[in-house]
């Protein structure tokens, strides 16, 4: 009898220390979704390099500790708060978006300025977002935190979030992340929506070559106008173009190959699984994320129209008219949009190459949120 007592009081404080003890509905269910992210990135190929790293953080983050160990983000001292730190404190951001402008080519945008407007255009996301935010009750640098999203943009809705709606953070980046992956998605019912098939099938011109002084001003000139205009952008625009710079100049390739290869690989990976294991029950399953999504949603489905609806517009006044659909690629989900473009173009008219044409308003859409987030820190900030 004592044998068997001792050995069931040392099972019961074996079970004790496991996770079980401490495992609720809402992690289950947590970790059920994080498993869902990891199946849609592996037998989907949606946005693998996200999905991956963010499903698994996801269940990595709802295991639940126990007791007196320091183990998750929210921790002090645990090692997972450590590297939850450039995540809290928008270290990431920038060094994606530093590897984002070492591997970008903003010449379809320089050949053809105007397409820029469609970039511009599409932020009307962000802001519609912003009031939406504002009248479910959101505080204003809440609401400009979650309007963000609509600029499809992953590192921008993590900076601004960090920087304005820290208790947000992990809804709010899952929520970006989320629906960049779903482009494929969400855009093309809006497109084929507002677009008639004569307005899908048109054809643009070819883009003009694009000189090499051209391309080595242009980061330089544009990070200028962008930052004198909106200075709390530039961390990110300064980032963004920096690295473009590195990879335009010719004498900086080895730095410029870094920064698109082996350095955003790394932060890629870092922020993904950092974010996920944000997304603990008790923190993430709350009302709040729950209007967060619905915001989400709203917002990029916003910004796709407004992209499109803006290049109806414009071939009001144009000689030579844009294809609408162009106007979709505004959100700075790169180079997603562009490829959903394409895709939705070619169904319409499979000779009809628009891919190059849509990167132009897609590279500026990245500009754009960027510098959206920039305006919206500046007059939120506390």
């Amino acid at each position: 009898m004592l044998l068997s007592g001792y050995l069931f009081t040392k099972l019961q404080q074996l079970v004790d220390t496991t996770a079980f003890p401490n495992l609720e509905l809402g992690n289950t269910m947590m970790i059920i979704i994080g498993l869902i992210f990891v199946y849609l990135a592996i037998a989907k190929d949606y946005e693998p390099l996200l999905l991956v790293p963010i499903g698994f953080g996801i269940v990595v983050g709802n295991i639940p500790a126990v007791p007196g160990m320091p183990l998750s983000v929210y921790d002090e001292g645990s090692v997972m708060q450590y590297l939850y730190f450039g995540v809290s404190h928008g270290v990431y951001p920038p060094l994606i978006f530093l590897g984002i402008g070492a591997m970008t080519d903003f010449s379809t945008m320089m050949s053809n300025p105007k397409l820029i407007l469609l970039g511009a255009a599409a932020q009307i996301g962000v802001f519609g977002t912003f009031a939406g935010a504002i009248a479910l009750g959101f505080s204003p640098s809440e609401a400009g935190a979650i309007g963000i999203i609509g600029g499809a943009d992953g590192p921008t809705a993590i900076f601004l979030s960090a920087k304005l709606a820290p208790q947000l953070l992990g809804a709010i980046a899952v929520a970006a992340y989320s629906y960049m992956a779903l482009v494929p998605v969400i855009q093309p019912p809006i497109m084929t929506l507002l677009t008639t098939k004569e307005e899908r099938v048109i054809r643009m011109k070819a883009a003009r070559q694009v000189s090499t002084r051209e391309r080595i001003l242009f980061p330089i000139i544009a990070f200028l106008v962008c930052t004198l205009l909106a200075p709390g952008a530039i961390v990110l625009i300064g980032m963004l173009f920096f690295g473009n710079l590195l990879k335009e100049s010719t004498v900086t390739e080895r730095l410029a190959v870094t920064a698109r290869t082996g350095m955003i690989d790394v932060v890629t990976i870092l922020l993904g699984f950092c974010v996920g294991a944000s997304t603990s029950a008790p923190y993430f399953l709350n009302w709040d994320s729950i209007k967060i999504f619905g915001l989400g949603a709203l917002a990029f489905s916003v910004a796709t129209a407004g992209g499109v609806i803006f290049a109806k517009v414009m071939n009001l006044f144009l000689r030579e008219k844009i294809n609408p659909l162009v106007g979709a690629a505004g959100v700075s989900a790169v180079p997603d949009a562009a490829r959903v473009v394409q895709m939705v173009g070619q169904k319409n008219d499979p000779q009809n190459f628009l891919l190059m044409h849509a990167m132009a308003p897609n590279v500026a859409g990245v500009i754009g949120s960027a510098i959206a987030a920039g305006v919206l820190w500046s007059q939120l900030v506390k």
